[in-house]
């Protein structure tokens, strides 16, 4: 059957009441297929609809009738006020790949490229799991937009293998990451830790973005990682890269120069099931992974998805990039020594929220005070190269916590 064109109203002719759809998110959020979520109503019953939502980009809450609901595995503050009709799942991506599987999608609501000259739509910045999944799903519904740029890597969907589309040009959702003083004094102490000739993956964020952009210098790199924002454009562009598509990339999120520059011919996006493939990334020499983290306790505990203030997001990448990384690779987690004036290296088991990569899961952490090489250390060693590395108006408190807890530890 012939894809249907769709005029506005018109969704509950393709999209059948209850399931669950997987919809685009992070930079290919579309304001489309929101309204017309919202304009169905009741006609969609209980539906389901899911995606990889990142706080502070991706703010709709899909919300149709009084059934609906949202799964996410990101905890975004607008999903969280709604409550009981939001279900928040903290699993890495692996484990949200595997979840999609054994609960199979029976639709998906996308954005994509128009299509080209062989009749492809191309998901341009935003493959991850839709490009993983999409034949799978029966009910492909597409927002066809021409602001959406073509990325090569993966094929993206035949425009007659969509059940119905929408048409409209939209910007896609921007993030910046402008740098500061902080960051840059952090990417300072990272960019000797890496050698010519290694694999980068980066999170999303001032700090990755930073040190990016810090390794003109550096010769033969490749990027395969799930994130990037504007500072892979300024790395790809910076002549360290090794030749051809040495970018391997599964989501852009940044700014509308970052977007306008996935033509360049290092970037090559490919969805979840190879930049998150634990065999892939076993196999990568010289693998260094970069990510940020919330606090780092003293026993090297890394916790990322929690403040004060509660949940802040999920899991992510990490620790499918940790596990990557174990055997022959380097895993530095990058911090401020300070939020607010408040020590982000704290006491050992005092972080807030679950433990989002244990001490097994680290090898370097850095703040703009210095490196903590935690690899081949003691408790007590560990322990004293976190401290030196924390703010040093923070630094005889948490010694004195140190002591505390092993004073506690021999006394039981």
């Amino acid at each position: 059957m012939a894809p249907r064109f769709l005029r506005s109203g018109g969704l509950p002719a393709v999209l059948p009441p209850g399931g669950l759809a997987l919809v685009s998110s992070c930079s290919a959020e579309s304001d489309v297929l929101i309204a017309e979520v919202a304009a169905a109503g009741a006609a969609l019953g209980h539906r389901t609809f899911s995606g990889i939502f990142v706080p502070g980009l991706n703010r709709a809450t899909w919300r149709a009738g009084p059934e609906s609901n949202v799964l996410t595995f990101f905890q975004t503050p607008e999903l969280r006020r709604e409550g009981p009709r939001s279900r928040f799942l903290p699993l890495c991506y692996q484990d949200i790949l595997r979840l999609y599987r054994a609960h199979a999608p029976d639709a998906a609501l996308f954005m994509c490229s128009p299509p080209d000259a062989d009749g492809n739509c191309s998901f341009g910045a935003e493959t991850a799991f839709i490009a993983a999944l999409w034949r799978d799903i029966p009910v492909r519904i597409a927002h066809i937009n021409s602001a959406m740029p073509r990325t090569a890597g993966d094929p993206g969907i035949p425009f007659s293998a969509l059940t119905g589309w929408f048409e409209a040009e939209q910007p896609l959702r921007t993030m910046h990451s402008a740098g500061d003083a902080t960051s840059s004094a952090i990417a300072a102490q990272i960019v000797p830790l890496i050698p010519h000739g290694a694999t980068l993956q980066a999170g999303l964020g001032k700090i990755p973005d930073a040190v990016l952009r810090a390794l003109g210098n550096h010769r033969d790199l490749r990027l395969h990682t799930g994130l990037i924002g504007d500072g892979a454009l300024e790395l790809v562009r910076s002549g360290a890269m090794a030749p051809g598509r040495s970018a391997l990339v599964g989501v852009a999120i940044g700014s509308t120069a970052l977007y306008a520059g996935l033509d360049d011919p290092h970037f090559r996006f490919c969805p979840v099931t190879v930049t998150h493939d634990p065999a892939t990334l076993a196999a990568i020499e010289c693998f260094v992974t970069i990510n940020s983290a919330m606090e780092v306790d003293l026993y090297g505990q890394v916790h990322a998805e929690a403040s004060a203030r509660g949940f802040q997001s999920g899991p992510g990448g990490a620790s499918d990039y940790a596990r990557g990384a174990r055997t022959g690779g380097l895993r530095i987690i990058a911090l401020p020594a300070t939020a607010g004036g408040v020590s982000r290296i704290v006491a050992a088991g005092a972080g807030h929220g679950p433990v989002s990569l244990s001490r097994f899961d680290v090898d370097v952490v850095v703040t703009e005070h210095g490196v903590a090489d935690l690899r081949n250390l003691g408790h007590a060693e560990r322990a004293a190269a976190l401290i030196a590395i924390a703010a040093p108006g923070h630094r005889e408190t948490l010694a004195r916590h140190w002591r505390d807890t092993m004073q506690g530890l021999q006394e039981t």
